[in-house]
């Protein structure tokens, strides 16, 4: 009887769970049974689980291509264990073809379905010979110019249709090739001291794209390191730093405009805590309200942030119902929201998100805005943010709301581009960058492929005097 990988045994686990609706693969991929495999393994089973999500629709329909019957129905655990197998052959170039497929048949025998394991073994050898193979290599999966079909239909066709419209042919295939590539580690650290620590462990680091503040983990594991698991060095996407920033500096440039020795900030959605981070440590004179409504993120969140719990107060509170009323000189509203600029780094989302769920995300989203707006002072201002590609949830989300409220307006947020370069935080060629992705109203739109960040929007709104 083969023996079955630690790594294949965890990612078959887990995406049989993502399957049944059960838990999201980021929470099961930061487990202790996960935590307790060799560093090997862990990396293993999260590229195995990360990349069969993420190309799950493509597998799917060119596994149906070796069934001898095209649409039989399958259970969960045999598609699982094809899935499986089938993205170590076409997608994983140091995976022998025999580990692929002997240990994804006997996953599908130890799973109870001994009866399927000759139809998993017969199919997956045609996958690794066949017409299929042929016809997807791994290299030209990886490829971008021949790889931008298969990365256009290992997503769900009503996004593809919407960012076609919203966005053009060329800009959806650069999102869709974007998704399909594993998302790099950006790093944002406490000190300069920590990236010299950090090279001492012998972590290879390189400089980010956009701000100075980051670096990108070229190789080694990070998460191994004593910088890591106290919080010194945490992984942030340079798209998300960059809100972080933005936002600071517009609350920074608030008190200075108004000859005030501090700001009150909120944060109305802060969980898990990276921009209330920046916060405070580029507003060091700040009193910041940080909001959550889920008392488990709560909890991590005031964990995240104790280093700062004399100016940071983290609170359990609904963002949409907050009693404030011209209470602070900023609030940063970065809504939950589809995600759909994050398919990279969160790919199950494209499996579970239906179009259907925009209107319902749209409202929640209308109501946290309009409570952010009655909680900042006149003159305050309101940083709106999502990491979403969808209009509902961005710039016409944004003008419904300045429709009904006559005393607010969006502002450009091109000065706000300009002073972070002027102050050495974004790099010249960030900032070209960043005017390049400004909208005609101002707001901010960062696409995935233009950019090399998650996609995110922004938009400044200020309340009048």
């Amino acid at each position: 009887m083969p023996n079955i990988s630690p790594a294949r045994k965890a990612a078959f686990r887990i995406l049989l769970a993502v399957e049944s609706g059960q838990a999201h693969a980021d929470d099961l991929l930061r487990t202790n049974d996960v935590d307790k495999l060799a560093p090997a393994d862990r990396h293993l089973a999260t590229t195995l689980v990360l990349g069969a999500l993420r190309w799950q629709i493509f597998l799917d329909q060119q596994i149906r291509l070796l069934l001898k019957r095209p649409n039989a129905t399958l259970d969960p655990e045999v598609l699982v264990a094809l899935r499986l197998g089938a993205f170590q052959l076409w997608l994983l170039d140091r995976i022998p073809d025999h580990a692929a497929i002997d240990e994804s048949v006997e996953l599908t025998k130890r799973s109870g379905h001994r009866f399927a394991a000759g139809m998993v073994n017969a199919v997956l050898r045609a996958a690794a010979r066949g017409a299929a193979h042929d016809s997807a290599t791994r290299s030209s999966l990886l490829e971008e110019d021949s790889g931008k079909l298969a990365a256009v239909q290992a997503h769900p066709a009503w996004l593809v249709e919407r960012w076609t419209s919203a966005y053009g042919v060329e800009a959806m295939q650069a999102i869709c090739y974007h998704d399909q590539r594993q998302p790099r580690l950006n790093l944002r650290m406490e000190s300069p001291a920590v990236q010299n620590e950090l090279s001492e462990a012998g972590i290879e680091l390189a400089s980010g794209e956009l701000l100075t503040a980051t670096r990108i983990v070229v190789s080694g594991d990070v998460t191994a390191t004593p910088a890591f698991r106290e919080g010194r060095a945490r992984v942030q996407d340079e798209g998300s730093q960059l809100i972080g920033e933005l936002a600071s500096g517009i609350a920074a440039d608030l008190v200075q405009s108004q000859e005030k020795d501090h700001e009150k900030i909120l944060d109305a959605c802060a969980a898990p805590g990276g921009k209330t981070l920046i916060f405070a440590e580029r507003n060091p004179h700040a009193q910041i309200v940080a909001c959550e409504s889920s008392p488990r993120r709560l909890a991590d969140l005031r964990k995240r942030l104790a280093g700062y719990a004399a100016r940071v107060e983290c609170r359990l509170a609904d963002a949409a119902e907050l009693e404030e009323e011209a209470a602070f000189d900023l609030a940063l509203v970065d809504v939950p929201c589809s995600g759909t600029g994050t398919l990279g780094r969160n790919p199950e989302i494209r499996h579970r998100l239906q179009l259907e769920d925009l209107p319902r995300l749209a409202e929640r989203q209308r109501g946290i805005l309009r409570a952010a707006l009655r909680a900042v002072r006149p003159g305050g201002r309101v940083v709106y943010s999502t990491c979403s590609l969808e209009p509902e949830e961005n710039e016409q989300l944004v003008a419904a709301v300045l429709s009904e409220n006559p005393n607010a307006r969006q502002i450009s947020l091109a000065p706000a581009i300009e002073a972070l370069q002027r102050d050495g935080i974004l790099s010249p060629d960030g900032a070209e960058r960043m005017q390049q992705c400004l909208m005609p109203d101002g707001a901010l739109r960062l696409l995935p492929g233009a950019v090399p960040t998650d996609g995110f929007f922004v938009a400044l709104i200020e309340r009048a005097i």
